[in-house]
C-alpha cells in the first residue's frame, strides 16, 4: 500500500489535526456559550451599571441607577424585555467563540507541544504554561474581537429601548454593517486592547489551571484521566479564570459599550459637542476606581464565575468526550 492510500485511511484527526482541534473546540464552545449565555448578558449590565463617567458627561444626569444584584438583573429582564432577552447577543457570542475557542486551543497545544515543548516527564511547567496561555488567549481574542464587539453592544439594545432611545442595529449583519461603515475596519476592533489583556488574563486562569489540575490529579491522586476529573480541574480554571480576568472585563465592557459619532469615533454627544467618555483603557480603569471604588473594577463577578465555572465544565467535558470520540 503506497503511503498515500495509507494517509486516506487514517481518521481526520490524524489527518488534519490542527483542522480537527479548531472544529473540535469550536463545538464545545458553542455548546458551552448557548447554555451560559443569560449569565454573560447580566455580567455586562451590571458591568455598565454606575459609571461616573456617563453621569459626568450630563447623559445620565437626573438619573438614578439601582445597583441590582445578580437575580434581581436577570428577573428584572425578563420582566421589562421578555424572557427571550435573556439571550440577546448570542449569535455574535457564538461566532465570537468558534473563532477564539478554536485558535486559542489550536494555539496552545501547538505551543505545549511543539514550540515550549514538555519536560522528560511528559509534564507541563507551570511557566511556560502560563506563556502559552497567555500568549493562546491573546491570539484568539484578537481575531475574535469583532464579534465580542458587536456581542456586547447588541447586548445593551434591550436597556436603550426601556431607556426611550433608538435602537442601533436591526440584526447581527446589520450591526457588523453599521459598526463597518461607522469606522471602518478598524472600528471593528474597537476596545480591542483591553478585549485581548482580559483574554490573556482569563486564559492564564482557564488553561493554565485546567491543564496543570488535571495531570496534578492524574500524578498525585487515583483519579484517571475521566469526567471526574475533567469536572475538578474545570472548576478550578473557572474560578481563577473569573478572578483573573474580572477587571479587564469591566474595563473591555465599558469602552466597547461606548457610543461613536458619524466618524466612528467612540463617545457621548452631548449639545453638539463630541467629548470622550475614555481615552484607553488605562483611563477607563483610572476612572472607576476614583469614582467607584476599587471593587467596581469586580462588578459583575458573581455572574461572572458562575457563568465561567459551568462554562468551563460544559466546555471542557465536550471537549474531553467529542477527542475521545474522534
Amino acid at each position: 500500500m503506497s503511503p498515500a492510500e495509507e494517509e486516506t485511511r487514517l481518521p481526520l484527526s490524524e489527518r488534519w489535526p490542527r483542522a480537527s482541534k479548531f472544529a473540535l473546540s469550536a463545538c464545545a464552545a458553542a455548546v458551552a456559550e448557548l447554555v451560559t449565555f443569560p449569565l454573560d448578558l447580566t455580567k455586562t449590565r451590571l458591568q455598565v451599571q454606575g459609571e461616573t463617567a456617563v453621569h459626568r458627561s450630563g447623559v445620565a444626569a437626573g438619573q438614578t441607577v439601582p445597583y441590582r444584584g445578580m437575580l434581581c438583573t436577570a428577573a428584572g429582564i425578563v420582566q421589562e424585555e421578555g424572557l427571550q432577552k435573556l439571550w440577546q447577543g448570542a449569535t455574535p457570542a457564538v461566532y465570537r467563540h468558534i473563532v477564539y475557542s478554536g485558535v486559542r486551543m489550536v494555539v496552545y497545544e501547538h505551543l505545549r507541544d511543539s514550540v515550549l515543548g514538555r519536560a522528560e516527564d511528559d509534564s507541563f511547567p507551570l511557566w511556560k504554561a502560563v506563556v502559552g496561555g497567555m500568549s493562546a488567549g491573546a491570539i484568539g481574542q484578537f481575531f475574535a474581537s469583532p464579534a465580542d464587539l458587536v456581542k456586547v453592544q447588541m447586548q445593551m439594545e434591550g436597556k436603550r429601548k426601556l431607556e426611550g432611545k433608538p435602537l442601533r442595529f436591526r440584526g447581527v449583519h446589520h450591526a457588523f454593517m453599521k459598526i463597518l461603515s461607522e469606522g471602518g475596519i478598524r472600528g471593528l476592533w474597537a476596545g480591542w486592547v483591553p478585549n485581548v489583556q482580559r483574554a490573556a488574563l482569563v486564559n492564564m486562569g482557564d488553561l493554565t489551571t485546567y491543564d496543570s489540575v488535571k495531570h496534578f490529579l492524574l500524578l498525585n491522586t487515583p483519579l484517571v484521566d475521566n469526567s471526574l476529573t475533567h469536572s475538578v480541574a474545570s472548576c478550578c480554571s473557572g474560578l481563577v479564570a473569573a478572578v483573573l480576568g474580572t477587571p479587564a472585563d469591566v474595563v473591555k465592557t465599558r469602552i466597547m459599550n461606548q457610543p461613536r459619532d458619524k466618524q466612528g469615533r467612540q463617545g457621548h454627544v452631548r449639545d453638539q459637542f463630541f467629548s470622550l467618555l475614555y481615552k484607553s483603557s488605562m483611563d477607563c480603569l483610572i476612572q472607576s476606581v476614583q469614582g467607584e471604588g476599587f471593587m467596581s473594577l469586580y462588578k459583575g463577578f458573581i455572574p461572572t464565575w458562575m457563568r465561567m465555572a459551568p462554562w468551563s465544565l460544559v466546555f471542557w467535558l465536550t471537549y474531553e468526550q467529542i477527542r475521545r470520540i474522534c
